[in-house]
Formats: C-alpha cells, structure tokens, sequence
C-alpha cells in the first residue's frame, strides 16, 4: 500500500533557506510532497487558496503580506491546515502570537534536519488522525451537521461543541463542510439567523429588534444590529418597516 502523501507549500523569502527547507523534507523521507513554493506571504497565501494544502511552512518576517498575517487568513479559512513556523530567534515573539491560531510547531533557524524531521512526525502523526470515510458517508455527514444547525442555530454553537457532536476533530469537521457546503460553519450559522431574522421581522411587526435578536441567537442588539446590516444593508428596524 502506498504511504499517503501530505500536499505542503513553502512560503520563505530567501531562496537559498527556501531551497533548503525543501531538500530538508525530501532528505527527511517522511510522506510529505511539495506542491507550491513562495517568495512572499501574499504568493503563499494565493497558493494556500489554490491548492489547499494539508501543510504550510513559513517563515514570520516577510514582504507583501508577513507571516502572521498569512497564518491568521488560513486558520480563518483553511483551519484545517497544519502549520508549521520556520524562523529566527528575534522573531520567537511574533511566534508565541502565532499560537493563537493553533500553530503548535515552531522551528529554529537554521533548520537542523533531525528538528525539521521530529515535527514533520508530529505532524504527520496529526494528519493520520483523521478519520478515512468514502464520499458518500462524507455527504450524509456533511448533511447530518446541516440538519442539526437548522435545528439549533439560535442556540449558542462553537465549532468546538459542534466537533463533538460529531465526534471529529475540529479542523476535519470545518474541511469537510466547507468542501461540500461551500463556507464555513460559522457563515452557514450567520445566514440561518439572519433568514429567520428577517421572516420574524417581516412577519411579526409587534417584535422589538431586541427580541428578534435574542429569538435568533443574538443576545446582543447591538452586535445583531451591525451583522445584519453587513448581510442585508438595513438596519433590522429599517427592515422591519
């Protein structure tokens, strides 16, 4: 059988570390295959977009778009991406601020092949973890998790708890929604609110927008005010009338 290969792009603004960092995974003979090298953040994440890696090693301290901002648009789109930081000592700090988007792996230049091949386990240890299930079984799942947002959305849902309820992990649930959704489960939620936000308004005049709100998984006016606003572009009172 063959070993399963982990789609990873490579975003280092040298050329010399960059080839580097690449012969160091191939010479580190774990099942990880180079689909996409850039030069800059803003050409990693284009390429993250394009390609949806399973892995990104990148550096902090970049041109264009910087590696943070590179890690936070692809724990917000493509959590299920595992990360990898290859940086420098001074930028040790903008990594601990990296953790907040579940970035687990840090390495040290200059990248010592035994560091890079301890962590490339790691993360190959992670990947396996989740579950093999055919396309079909994907579907039904993917609409199971449909079924029970339409059911609950008004209640307040994490993708943590959402996650157990289904009992994977957090980053194969958002990959495999998004694939077959088209968006995230957060944005599904957000449409489900505002749609029966917007039937509650129309329908039932009598209802403060606070009540609305509340009826819909809002607690907060406010907050409910200004998100659908951003969806509609009306005030839920404006729409109301």
């Amino acid at each position: 059988m063959q070993d399963i290969q982990y789609s990873t792009v490579i975003a280092e603004d040298e050329d010399l570390i960059r080839s580097g960092l690449i012969r160091k995974i191939e010479q580190s003979r774990q099942s990880f295959s180079i689909v996409g090298e850039a030069a800059h953040g803003q050409e990693a994440w284009e390429l993250v977009r394009r390609l949806q890696p399973q892995v990104l090693v990148t550096d902090i301290r970049m041109p264009v778009m910087d590696g943070l901002k590179l890690i936070e648009e692809v724990h917000k789109y493509y959590p299920h991406t595992a990360v990898i930081i290859a940086s420098g000592y001074a930028d040790f700090e903008y990594a601990r601020q990296a953790m907040k988007f579940n970035v687990k792996h840090y390495l040290l230049k200059p990248v010592k092949l035994q560091d890079l091949t301890d962590v490339l386990d790691d993360v190959r240890a992670q990947l396996s973890k989740e579950p093999i299930i055919e396309v079909n079984d994907i579907e039904k799942t993917v609409q199971r998790i449909q079924q029970y947002l339409r059911e609950h959305f008004h209640e307040e849902i994490s993708l943590e708890q959402l996650s157990k309820q289904f009992s994977f992990s957090s980053a194969y649930l958002s990959k495999i929604f998004l694939k077959h959704v088209g968006e995230a489960p957060s944005k599904y939620i957000a449409t489900l609110r505002i749609n029966e936000a917007k039937r509650l308004l129309k329908q039932r005049k009598d209802l403060p927008v606070k009540a609305v709100g509340e009826q819909v998984g809002y607690a907060d006016p406010f907050y409910f005010s200004r998100i659908f606003k951003q969806a509609t572009g009306m005030t839920p009172r404006e729409f109301q009338k």
